[in-house]
């Protein structure tokens, strides 16, 4: 099969198109025919090169040319074959969700990071859902416990994740301000921000407008601006990080956990850093929100799978209007 691999850390020049072995799937897995995946930050970020506590932590080994690495993780397809512990899924069903090697003709994937694709939404919508959506869903539902009537601000929310943010926002009754670029106001309006904020003409942080759950989906104030713009019970939830690399980024998580912890112990206002986790529960509320057509997905781009490397240099300079799209259609 043909698929994506690198062998070594670097820019998305490592990235190679070429035929490997098509995976088998282990009892607890299942084998999708892959017909969209999607890129992430997380995929250019782990390819730039992962620190060694990171690698420990999250169990990735270091690409070389007996063992290459094969990047993407959201992904939509077909099951082709299942598990002899599978019991949910069955070779035929329309599935979508999290995996390894998503860049390829076909990839494994566990059984709770996958649910059934909705019927009234494409390959490539479905691709574009897990990571940014989740994300989105469990920083407003979970850490910002979002209520209705509530005031929401989503900073960067023409991007993956905040694009999906301001929908499921509108879908808890929230009043939605979503902060974005010039040429990305209309979209944001258009998928339901009540209120939009051009950042080249406004800032946010001077306005003296109060929320009561701020989602920062790109990082581009410090924490103390950030804070200033919430009502006194406030919630603040980090969801994104600088576009600095794989080591920038976890330099900035930190300092922000660090920050958020010593702010927390002296003001009312509540300062979160979260990471998403995968799980059928939340795949199948999003499914559900796609079914009614409360969320939509916003791609920007496509591109076949062996371009690739052009997609993750586009989406690294960051400004990728919703998702961006690998087809295999």
């Amino acid at each position: 099969m043909k698929a994506i691999v690198y062998y070594n850390y670097g820019s998305p020049d490592v990235l190679r198109y070429e035929e490997i072995d098509k995976p088998a799937a282990g009892n607890d897995e299942v084998l999708i025919k892959v017909r969209a995946a999607s890129a992430n930050p997380l995929d250019w970020r782990i390819m730039g090169g992962a620190p060694l506590p990171l690698r420990l932590i999250f169990r990735l080994r270091k690409p070389s040319v007996a063992r290459p690495a094969r990047p993407g993780v959201d992904v939509a397809g077909v099951v082709e074959a299942v598990g002899s512990n599978i019991t949910r899924l069955k070779p035929g069903d329309q599935v979508f969700g999290t995996c390894k090697g998503a860049f390829a003709e076909y990839a494994c994937a566990r059984e709770p990071e996958l649910a059934m694709k909705p019927e009234n939404v494409s390959f490539e919508q479905a691709a574009s859902v897990p990571i940014a959506a989740v994300t989105a869903l469990q920083g407003l539902r979970d850490k910002g416990r979002i209520q209705p009537g509530q005031k929401v601000l989503i900073n960067g929310a023409a991007g993956g994740v905040g694009s999906f943010a301001v929908q499921i926002a509108k879908s808890f009754g929230a009043e939605v301000t979503g902060v974005c670029s010039t040429r990305n106001v209309e979209m944001v309006r258009s998928i339901g921000a009540d209120h939009v904020i051009d950042y080249t003409r406004e800032d946010f942080a001077r306005s003296g407008k109060r929320y009561d759950l701020f989602l920062d989906c790109h990082v581009n104030h410090s924490l103390w601006d950030c804070r200033r713009v919430l009502n006194p019970s406030g919630i603040y939830v980090l969801a994104g990080g600088p576009n600095g690399g794989l080591i920038a980024a976890l330099i900035g998580f930190f300092e922000a956990l660090f920050i958020m912890f010593v702010l927390s112990r002296f003001v009312s206002r509540k300062l979160v850093v979260f990471m998403a986790k995968m799980n059928k529960d939340d795949l199948n509320c999003l499914r559900e929100l796609m079914e009614a057509g409360t969320v939509r997905p916003v791609i920007d781009r496509r591109y076949s799978l062996r371009e690739v490397p052009e997609a993750i240099r586009y989406l690294k300079e960051g400004h990728a209007r919703g998702k961006v799209v690998i087809t295999l259609e």
